[in-house]
């Protein structure tokens, strides 16, 4: 299920407070909000519709 935009538009990354954009994850049907800084690429999970902004939970890019 895709996020708001308008949401979206207002979300930042927890980290380099650069603006996020959602992709599909790479594993099964989930998508995630990718940092679009370019020092930091984080990507968050999206779970049931919520997305997680904790640093913790992010991937690192690869």
């Amino acid at each position: 299920m895709p996020l708001d935009a308008g949401l979206l538009e207002i979300l930042a990354c927890p980290e380099c407070h650069a603006p996020l954009s959602e992709t599909a994850a790479a594993e099964g049907d989930a998508t995630e909000l990718v940092c679009q800084g370019q020092s930091c690429g984080l990507a968050y999970p999206v779970r049931d519709g919520i997305p997680v902004l904790l640093v913790d939970e992010a991937r690192r890019p690869q």
